[in-house]
């Protein structure tokens, strides 16, 4: 699959890794989308598309033996409803994703996983969108699978800036009534807004039947809170300052952040939504490739 140029947010090392995960790539992809096709692997009750080439690891039963006969070549038959499957990746851009204590920004670290997961979905020929949003919906590209659409997903990531302000829960909503096929959710945001709240309209996508993954982003720093002298202390997004000294506050911001952070990862559990809390600390590719191998032994 060749780009255009290189992209920012889509590191030729990484691509490199990422790309020799076929195998993995491809269970993953099916395990997001096999809550939405009636047969994803046979096609008895579905009608025939197309093909697509043969991947170790694929189903041999899927395997077109005319197809064969004709080219010396493996590919594996594809059917109407496999070809129709719609992830969107939910990028938050609101002030908060700015913060970092070292190496990448939050929204740095989405913009690159948002990149990996684009480019693996194209890469096995299943379509994805982009949502930049923040108090509203910044910008939006529908889903496709093409290399051209691949392109254009990558220079949007190159050229998202930050919004003052945040309403997930509200913008989560309007996404769930215009959404209106079903298709796969990819959230990548510290969902610093009202926890139930969001998670009130998390569950508005699952109404709706899409499945959803989550990426929590959140940096180090605000998972352990490793200051030790007085400080000043910014909201990123409304711009009000606190002076603070982190050792009379240390004990009850950990308890804050951890109960934070299970709220959201039981609300998802109990919803049936996938959590992964993603720590900026650790390298995006690390984390992502880590998350595939475990998921492809789930399914």
């Amino acid at each position: 699959m060749a780009l255009r140029r290189r992209y920012k947010y889509l590191e030729p090392e990484a691509a490199s890794r990422l790309r020799n995960l076929n195998l993995v790539a491809r269970s993953v992809v099916e395990g997001f989308v096999s809550g939405l096709h009636r047969s994803p692997y046979h096609g008895f009750s579905v009608e025939f598309a197309d093909h697509r080439k043969y991947t170790p690891g694929d189903n041999i039963r899927d395997l077109d033996w005319r197809a064969w006969a004709k080219s010396d070549r493996f590919y594996i038959k594809r059917y109407e409803e496999e070809t129709n499957v719609n992830a969107h990746l939910l990028l938050d851009v609101s002030a908060s994703m700015t913060f970092r204590s070292r190496g990448l920004s939050k929204l740095e670290y989405a913009c690159f996983l948002a990149a990996s997961l684009a480019y693996l979905m194209v890469r096995q020929q299943d379509s994805v969108g982009l949502v930049v949003f923040a108090d509203g919906i910044e910008k939006r590209l529908p889903p496709h699978s093409s290399t051209l659409h691949l392109n254009e997903l990558l220079r949007t990531l190159e050229t998202v800036e930050p919004v003052a302000e945040t309403d997930i829960a509200a913008t989560f909503h309007q996404l769930a009534e215009m959404i209106k096929r079903r298709g796969l959710i990819v959230i990548l945001s510290d969902l610093l807004d009202e926890e139930r709240e969001v998670l009130r309209a998390l569950r508005h996508f699952r109404h709706r039947r899409h499945e959803v993954i989550i990426f929590h982003i959140l940096d180090p720093a605000e998972r352990r809170f490793p200051y030790s002298r007085l400080s000043d202390f910014i909201d990123l997004e409304t711009g009000s300052r606190l002076q603070v000294d982190p050792r009379f506050v240390r004990q009850d911001y950990l308890k804050q952040i951890e109960a934070f952070i299970n709220t959201y990862r039981k609300g998802a559990t109990e919803s049936n939504i996938e959590y992964v809390l993603a720590d900026t600390a650790t390298p995006y590719d690390r984390l992502l490739l880590a998350y595939l191998a475990r998921r492809s032994k789930v399914h």
